[in-house]
């Protein structure tokens, strides 16, 4: 097999043969994919929208695979890092396909490559609307300051206020959601996955989630307090908490991405501990 073919399928148990051992070695770098991959194979091949999502892997000569992609529409396509000649052949191979590309995430540089790429094979130019970076965490450290107050795993009772706080904050972050938010909310709140930090008289005032467990690692999102709550170190104090529950339990990496144009909250994640491992980039394509 020619080192530049990719191999595209709808099948995510054929993905998974292939590309499972892959993908599983570098989980930091992986984390959307192994996590995406994981919520889909739990949950139904249609979670983040009606069409049927696409896999791929790069393979060498030896059908050792190199790179994964990941297309669930209408959502921006990812691949895992691309050398240019990769990025350049993707290109090629889904214009050849004709297969709608509305967005484009990857590490940054990787983003860069195929989005040149991309207007080349089909006219279509790129404008970057995300710079984010990947943060691990490297030691755990409680925040300077504790505020009064204390965790709470979030329950069917909160399930209104964790809809209405999700929506808040993919609309402050200039994100549409992904799925469903009672749909994402009763995932969540299954798995243990959304802890509130309430103040001592019982009232919440800001929440932190964390993803399933995948391949030794979890991801913290989303981080949210409403704007009237902010300053109190209320976020740091919830994304401190779980991500010491999250190393408890096992994880062998914990890890969470922000915008890179929120200095606060990338000042606050360095502060109790997290450390960048890479900056990613998404595009978004539209016809001249």
């Amino acid at each position: 097999m020619h080192p530049d073919t990719w191999r595209l399928t709808e099948d995510l148990d054929a993905f998974l043969s292939r590309a499972g051992a892959f993908l599983r070695s570098r989980p930091a770098l992986h984390t959307l994919q192994l996590t995406v991959t994981d919520a889909l194979h739990r949950r139904g091949l249609h979670l983040f929208g009606e069409e049927a999502p696409l896999f791929g892997t790069l393979e060498d000569a030896d059908g050792a695979v190199r790179a994964t992609l990941l297309h669930t529409p209408p959502h921006p396509l990812h691949v895992t890092p691309l050398t240019p000649q990769w990025a350049q052949s993707l290109a090629a191979h889904l214009a050849r396909l004709g297969h709608p590309v509305p967005g484009f995430t990857a590490e940054r540089d990787t983003a860069a490559a195929f989005t040149t790429a991309w207007h080349r094979h089909t006219g279509t130019p790129g404008a970057i609307s995300k710079r984010q970076r990947l943060y691990r965490l490297h030691e755990l450290t409680a925040p300077a300051v504790r505020p009064q107050g204390r965790a709470r795993v979030a329950g069917p009772r909160d399930r209104e206020l964790v809809i209405r706080w999700y929506l808040e904050f993919k609309d402050a972050a200039g994100l549409s959601p992904v799925q469903d938010a009672g749909e994402w909310t009763d995932a969540r709140i299954a798995h243990g996955g959304i802890t509130l930090w309430e103040t001592p008289d019982g009232t919440p005032v800001s929440m932190a989630g964390v993803t399933p467990e995948t391949a030794g690692q979890v991801r913290v999102a989303p981080v949210y307090t409403p704007a009237r709550l902010r300053g109190h170190g209320y976020a740091g104090a919830v994304t401190a908490e779980v991500s010491r529950v999250a190393l408890e339990g096992g994880a062998d990496e914990v890890l969470l991405f922000t915008d890179l144009a929120n200095p606060t909250s990338n000042g606050l994640y360095q502060r109790i501990g997290y450390r960048g491992v890479a900056d990613f980039a998404v595009y978004e394509f539209s016809r001249p």
